[in-house]
């Protein structure tokens, strides 16, 4: 009797370059595709509610393609040793493949598998999958992991191409004694009382096959111009693959090569490669600072005077700040389960800079409230945000957010989308109503705390709070903002 394989699926949940499954199919033997539920380990990480939603979406996309290839996907719940130790004794499975994950708690859960099978005889082999690089593939000219961006990306563009991606295995055999799993529904992922996903599902497509249409459409029509229109959240340009990525529904290397194929060179094609290097930039960061997502990488920052306030940070949650970009990326992302790029970068800067939050507690928001939320990415560009972390904008770089609505949404397409409160504003005063003379407001319908909120804090004096705040912690002069 020829023994079945064990492919351990994790955050690459997937058929297409999947060296994990293609090395299972390549063996010839029977397959058991295995998928355990590890919450409150090692993928502990995921638990965010819209995270949660997405992964019983992308399994049960998952479940479906291997069903249409004869495959049946074992859901197990538990430690993955044990699971791994149940599954094994009950097939007479003598092999476990997976791909690679980079978390300090992955890392740790695989490399303790891998001696445990070792030590019983069971063959234990791992796959570069899910990043471009490994973490121990870039260094330094001295060995050790970069802490800034552009000489990172610079040696990942001198490193080898990464691999182009591989197809779906051409023949993959079903085990015919599989034994029988969990159902996917038991394991309470999806919210029921009440269900608050709706905005989700009208928004997404979880699975390898919205990956694929979400690719096609970005490389269509969202490339070519992709440079200067991706700061513009009123269009759309973004490629919105983030949470395919986040969840392995499409490989960073089929991204990489498909928009290299499509576009050789220019302006375009760089600018989106780079947002793959940072998501790359931040894995390899979380790789050699397992505690990035509790300590700031700056030390100096660990005794900043941060604030606690409840009540601002739920008008912030809430989209309730009174600065319309600011409320409409809130919004946005309480609707949708995700926002746009520079709307993050302004929204975190008003939570930390404006009403001195913790970059924790807004790290901890996104990663309960994104679809994309990434253990390593969402982290690492908090500390950047807040000025703690590598290669961080320094502290006084302080976003208005008045302004920075008036520079990348100028026509009020975005704010008048996810704010319509403030639709019949003129757009000379949509991105700041508390200016807007009264016959204005009275004409708009609008009145300022009461059907939109004034303004929590009065930026030019939180600005000099922070600049205050910083220069105690720090003992040093700052100027400067944006």
């Amino acid at each position: 009797m020829t023994r079945p394989a064990i492919v351990w699926f994790r955050r690459d949940l997937r058929l297409a370059d999947h060296p994990a499954l293609h090395a299972a199919a390549a063996l010839g033997r029977p397959v058991i595709p295995l998928l355990i539920d590890e919450t409150g380990g090692a993928e502990a990480e995921s638990d965010g509610g819209a995270a949660r939603w997405w992964r019983h979406h992308a399994v049960a996309a998952l479940a479906a393609a291997l069903e249409r290839r004869g495959l049946t996907l074992l859901l197990r719940r538990g430690a993955a040793a044990a699971v791994l130790d149940e599954v094994i004794a009950t097939t007479g499975a003598d092999c476990v493949l997976w791909n690679r994950r980079y978390t300090p708690a992955g890392v740790a859960t695989d490399r303790a598998v891998k001696a445990a099978l070792a030590a019983r005889g069971i063959e234990a082999r791992s796959f570069k999958a899910n990043l471009l690089f490994e973490p121990w593939e870039i260094a330094t000219q001295s060995g050790g992991p970069f802490r800034v961006f552009t000489p990172f990306w610079r040696a990942c563009r001198a490193a080898p191409l990464p691999e182009r991606p591989l197809p779906e295995p051409a023949d993959l055999r079903p085990c015919p004694d599989q034994p029988a799993g969990e159902r996917l529904d038991s394991w309470g992922w999806l919210p029921t009382a009440p269900d608050w996903a709706g905005g989700l599902r009208a928004a997404w497509s979880p699975g390898e096959e919205g990956a694929r249409d979400r690719l096609a459409a970005f490389l269509d029509r969202g490339l070519a111009g992709y440079a200067e229109g991706r700061d513009l959240p009123g269009r759309a340009v973004t490629s919105r693959l983030s949470p395919h990525l986040a969840w392995g529904e499409i490989s960073p290397r089929a991204l990489f090569h498909a928009v290299r194929d499509a576009m050789p060179a220019g302006a375009d094609a760089d600018k989106f490669l780079a947002e793959l290097g940072w998501r790359e930039f931040c894995a390899h960061l979380l790789f050699s600072q397992p505690d990035l997502a509790t300590q700031p990488l700056r030390g100096a920052f660990a005794a900043f005077p941060w604030r606690d306030d409840p009540a601002e940070l739920a008008a912030w949650q809430r989209g309730r700040t009174g600065y319309p970009l600011v409320d409409a990326g809130m919004r946005e992302l309480w609707e949708t389960g995700w926002m746009h790029n520079r709307v993050r970068m302004v929204t975190a800067s008003f939570l930390v800079k404006d009403l001195l939050l913790p970059w924790t507690a807004g790290a901890a928001w996104f990663a309960d409230t994104l679809v994309d939320a990434d253990p390593a990415s969402n982290p690492a560009s908090w500390q950047w945000v807040a000025g703690c972390g590598a290669d961080a904008a320094p502290f006084f770089r302080i976003f208005n957010p008045a302004l920075q609505g008036e520079k990348f949404d100028p026509a009020g397409a975005y704010v008048r989308r996810w704010c319509p409160e403030l639709a019949g504003l003129p757009d000379r005063w949509l991105h700041r109503p508390w200016a807007a003379p009264a016959a204005v407001l009275r004409q708009a319908g609008l009145r300022l705390g009461q059907t939109y909120p004034a303004p929590i804090v009065e930026h030019d004096a939180a600005r000099r709070r922070a600049l205050a705040a910083m220069e105690k912690c720090h003992g040093e002069a700052a100027g400067g903002g944006i």
